[in-house]
């Protein structure tokens, strides 16, 4: 060890390096042995197949902040038949409450396609499980490297996130729009428009503490979001504390239909918002 110390400043860092990278493989294998005593408990004795040629999924190799990573998954084939996805469930190994969210869809959906931000807590896999029309499952998985997201700092302004509780925000792109296209979550085969929902919520995980008076604030999250376009259903969410504070989903919506987008959350406290949006001439 003393030897280590007395070699220059950039040897050690070279080695440390390596040190660091050797070890990225056991916390893979960690991550899949944590998968093995868990998948039971979400998806009980259900075969669960690759889905490689059903998903995909877009997350940081390294995430510049752990409490909120974002990610994106991606269908790869048009909502058809038994090809089409029912719902799409995360989960994050390591994460104290692994089972992340289960995002089902409804008619008014163009695609199965959905970006969000999760907390994770340590060196993980995050995996998207796809339950399929004919009631398979297919997975798909991506390692991701972060730690502490779940009992990172609450907001800095507590009072002023308590204030603003509930607030529900939209943002509606054309499926042409740069910015929509950045995601790709429509296509040819699925065309429509996206919308991004976004709720102001601390989102407390329960392991987080009071910087003032050190105590753990109580858990107290959205568990579930809905958005409908008139009377039909685009997505429904059903989460845990993985979710990031202040949640966001994008989704895309039919282009055809009629009626509003209506939001519908609802927090571990029984709280419940609500807010309607007028459907925008997006595009073509």
């Amino acid at each position: 060890m003393a030897a280590f110390f007395r070699q220059p400043g950039t040897k050690r860092l070279a080695v440390l390096l390596l040190a660091f990278a050797l070890s990225t493989p056991a916390f893979a294998q960690q991550s899949e042995q944590t998968w093995i005593s868990i998948k039971s408990d979400i998806f009980g004795d259900r075969a669960i197949a690759d889905g490689a040629d059903i998903l995909e999924m877009e997350a940081p190799m390294r995430a510049e902040d752990a409490a909120v990573v974002p990610i994106t998954v991606r269908t790869l084939r048009p909502q058809t038949g038994d090809a089409a996805v029912r719902a799409i469930t995360l989960v994050v190994d390591e994460n104290p409450a692994p089972l992340a969210a289960t995002v089902s869809f409804g008619p008014g959906a163009a695609t199965a396609s959905f970006s969000t931000r999760l907390r994770v807590n340590a060196y993980s896999y995050i995996r998207a499980v796809a339950e399929m029309n004919d009631g398979s499952l297919r997975m798909i998985k991506k390692f991701v490297k972060a730690s502490g997201g779940c009992s990172a700092p609450a907001l800095k302004d507590q009072d002023k996130s308590v204030s603003e509780m509930g607030q529900l925000r939209l943002r509606q792109f054309a499926s042409d729009d740069p910015e929509a296209k950045d995601y790709a979550l429509t296509s040819k085969d699925n065309a429509g428009n996206e919308a991004q929902i976004m709720i102001r919520h601390p989102n407390y995980s329960g392991l987080q503490m009071d910087q003032l008076t050190r105590l753990y604030i109580p858990a107290n999250f959205i568990r579930e979001i809905e958005l409908r376009r008139g009377e039909a259903l685009v997505f429904k969410m059903e989460g845990g504390i993985s979710l990031s504070e202040n949640p966001s989903f994008r989704v895309a919506f039919r282009k055809a239909g009629s009626g509003e987008l209506s939001v519908r959350a609802e927090d571990t406290e029984g709280k419940v918002f609500t807010k309607a949006f007028p459907v925008e001439r997006l595009g073509s």
